[in-house]
């Protein structure tokens, strides 16, 4: 008897299962553009998809990605934009501050992801940092207030003895103009002198380097920029070239032989910008998501660096560092 009963069942349970499993929505693939600058290809990108596989986004499966660049032309940024809003993606990342305002530009409608822009309700793209408002939401690579006097602080320690310092901005760069004026209390605060140099193309770092030590700057600061991060050895190498100990924003600038290394931790902010990815596409909308600003800043001192120019870091420094490079 109970054979019979499972002979007779096992076609009605095997036509249930098979009923249901029709019955389920197939997966949706998600369409996203990225517009990088000054390219897609790094290793910040790199760990931002993997973010997203840990999400459950996987490219080749249920994501598609389009991406597009200018390498240095970032005056093709706007057509570059205007290309993705033509493919209509589901939503748009924008890396770094030039992308997203060629982005913004492009589109009201598509909601943007933005990566490392520096000040986004100054720059115009958010209403507030805790409800943007528009189309535009992310993670900011830092909000401009405190951070340049924690700076000059840093460098300050590392150099005790440094009065000159040779600064070097892109003019172009809304952000720069928008920190630049914060240096002047806190430097005169810590026995600093600024030297300002002004480059809006990549071509002019080597001369600004050059000026720099020719006007006496016994040391160097360059501000976070596309124009100066690619390849991140090349300001490094032209101040080791000059004997300008010097210092960046980023740790790949102290891995590549600059002296110190202070900013945003740029890797956990990746990730997290990828989280905006996974809920915008789940449905939330981005003028509802808080613009998150960075929480965690890295010292990054390079050792070897210090030993050719003939310095001597404070042990005070070293200790408190997050990575030493020997």
């Amino acid at each position: 008897m109970q054979r019979f009963a499972s002979t007779v069942l096992l076609p009605f349970v095997m036509l249930f299962f098979a009923s249901a499993a029709a019955a389920q929505p197939v997966p949706k693939v998600a369409r996203i553009g990225m517009l990088c600058a000054p390219k897609c290809d790094t290793v910040y990108n790199a760990a931002f998809f993997d973010e997203l596989r840990k999400l459950g986004w996987v490219e080749g499966a249920n994501l598609v990605v389009e991406r597009k660049d200018p390498d240095s032309r970032l005056d093709q940024l706007p057509a570059l934009a205007a290309d993705l809003v033509q493919s209509k993606p589901d939503l748009i990342v924008a890396v770094a501050s030039q992308a997203a305002f060629a982005a913004k530009k492009a589109t009201s409608n598509i909601p943007i992801v933005i990566l490392y822009v520096v000040d986004p309700v100054d720059l115009g793209f958010a209403a507030s940092l805790a409800k943007p408002g528009g189309n535009m939401t992310g993670v900011t690579g830092l909000v401009p207030g405190d951070f340049i006097g924690k700076m000059l602080d840093v460098l300050r320690r590392g150099l005790p003895q440094v009065k000159r310092v040779a600064l070097i901005i892109n003019p172009l760069n809304a952000t720069h103009r928008r920190l630049y004026p914060e240096t002047t209390i806190p430097a005169a605060k810590l026995g600093f002198e600024i030297d300002l140099h002004q480059v809006s193309e990549s071509e002019g770092v080597p001369a600004a380097v050059a000026a720099a030590k020719a006007r006496g700057a016994e040391a160097l600061y360059i501000f976070g920029d596309v124009l100066f991060s690619f390849p991140p050895n090349r300001v490094p190498d032209l101040a080791m070239h000059a004997g300008l100990p010097s210092m960046g924003l980023e740790v790949a600038f102290a891995k590549s032989g600059g002296l110190i290394a202070y900013g945003p931790d740029f890797f956990h902010l990746t990730r997290r910008g990828a989280h905006y990815v996974d809920r915008i596409l789940k449905g939330a909308n981005p003028a509802d998501l808080p613009i998150e600003q960075p929480t965690k800043f890295l010292t990054v001192i390079n050792l070897k660096t210090a030993k050719s120019l003939g310095l001597e870091i404070p042990a005070s420094l070293a200790a408190t560092a997050d990575e030493v490079i020997e």
